[in-house]
């Protein structure tokens, strides 16, 4: 059976905030936030690239600090976590994104800053009758063993599989929980961000996807034809992500160079201070307390 990720486990390879991967690195303060936020005067541009599920967040958060700072603009781009934690290495960014942990090698060169905690989902049309599947099924139905929804509770129809694109974290997480290989995933569909894999799945009633657990539920609010299913009996929300229940959590992170500094280093303590928090909530993710 596939081993379920811990909330613990995560956060101990993404580290809580900054400082996480670089054992010289300074932490940021509740101090430090504050006086960035509203004792400095700050000017000059930031570029922020990568994930499409920390891009919105990260893009309210630049608003709120570019009204703090009026001199400063923020400059929010997606591209995919392996693009966020690239970029600031090259400079074509100033500061990345990246909706996973840093990998060992990456951990490296490049440091991380928890901005909140998300989750991984498995998503179907709202009109489809199937209510739960088990991993094995899962599995199945994206390696092409299981080709039709009868097979697990459905109607006859055909299963159309969306599939995340390479380079997106999501993918990297959905494969390594259920045991995949990206060649044996038989893909109907190939996505890019959340919110073209939500659009996939709400109108069309055949298809499975699996997106965050934050855009799903806020999505799902919004009316968007679409459940979240549970998964191992856990349901898939914020509250058991926060929790700790949920098998399949992932840490949302901002990514720099090490021992950022100036702008950078002002932008990143902002983001992690507690004025950014009903931000996080309202994108249905979990702030790192």
């Amino acid at each position: 059976m596939p081993r379920a990720f811990t909330l613990l486990g995560l956060l101990a390879l993404a580290g809580c905030g900054a400082g996480v991967g670089t054992p010289n690195a300074k932490p940021a303060t509740k101090a430090d936030a504050a006086h960035a936020a509203d004792g400095e005067k700050l000017e000059g541009k930031l570029v922020v690239t990568g994930s499409s599920t920390c891009a919105p967040l990260v893009a309210e958060i630049g608003k709120r600090f570019e009204q703090r700072h009026p001199g400063v603009r923020v400059d929010v781009q997606t591209g995919g976590s392996s693009r966020g934690v690239a970029d600031p290495q090259t400079g074509i960014a100033d500061l990345g994104m990246a909706s996973r942990a840093l990998k060992e090698d990456e951990a490296r060169l490049v440091q991380a800053h928890t901005l909140a905690l998300d989750g991984i989902c498995v998503i179907l049309n709202k009109a489809n009758p199937v209510t739960e599947l088990g991993d094995a099924q899962v599995a199945a139905i994206y390696t092409g063993k299981i080709g039709t929804w009868n097979e697990v509770g459905g109607s006859e129809a055909a299963i159309t599989v969306v599939n995340k694109a390479e380079g997106r974290s999501t993918l990297e997480l959905f494969l390594r929980y259920f045991e995949l290989k990206s060649a044996n995933v038989k893909a109907s569909v190939v996505i890019g961000d959340n919110e073209q894999g939500l659009k996939t799945v709400a109108g069309n009633p055949d298809a499975i996807g699996y997106v965050s657990v934050g855009a799903a539920e806020s999505a799902a609010r919004s009316g968007a034809p679409i459940k979240l299913l549970p998964m191992n009996g856990v349901a898939a929300t914020v509250e058991n992500i926060r929790n700790g229940s949920f098998p399949l959590a992932r840490p949302l992170n901002l990514v720099t160079l090490p021992n950022p500094t100036g702008l950078k280093k002002a932008f990143i303590e902002f983001a992690l201070s507690k004025e950014v928090h009903d931000l996080i909530r309202e994108q249905s993710f979990v702030p790192v307390e």
